[in-house]
């Protein structure tokens, strides 16, 4: 266990991020269900509602710096590409 006050404090951030950062993160999983269910029943409005409330999840994820990038843009290409598949 860290000894110095600043070891102390960064390791009491990292646990505040970590908590932040995992609830963001399972809130991006279960948009995507949500959406992956839409899309399984084939229905059109709730997919394209569902749709574009997950990129806009996916978004905010990589912004707030819990995924990379990329990565968010790659998985919107691919949820997009599936739902797009039912028209």
């Amino acid at each position: 266990m860290a000894t110095h006050e600043s070891a102390l404090k960064r390791h009491r951030q990292n646990q505040k991020r970590r908590l932040r950062n995992r609830i963001v993160r399972s809130q991006m999983k279960t948009s995507m269900k949500t959406l992956s269910d839409a899309v399984e029943s084939k229905d059109k409005p709730a997919t394209q509602k569902a749709l574009r409330a997950t990129t806009a999840t996916i978004a905010r994820t990589a912004a707030k710096g819990v995924i990379h990038k990329k990565t968010a843009s790659r998985k919107i290409s691919r949820l997009a590409k599936r739902a797009n598949s039912l028209a």
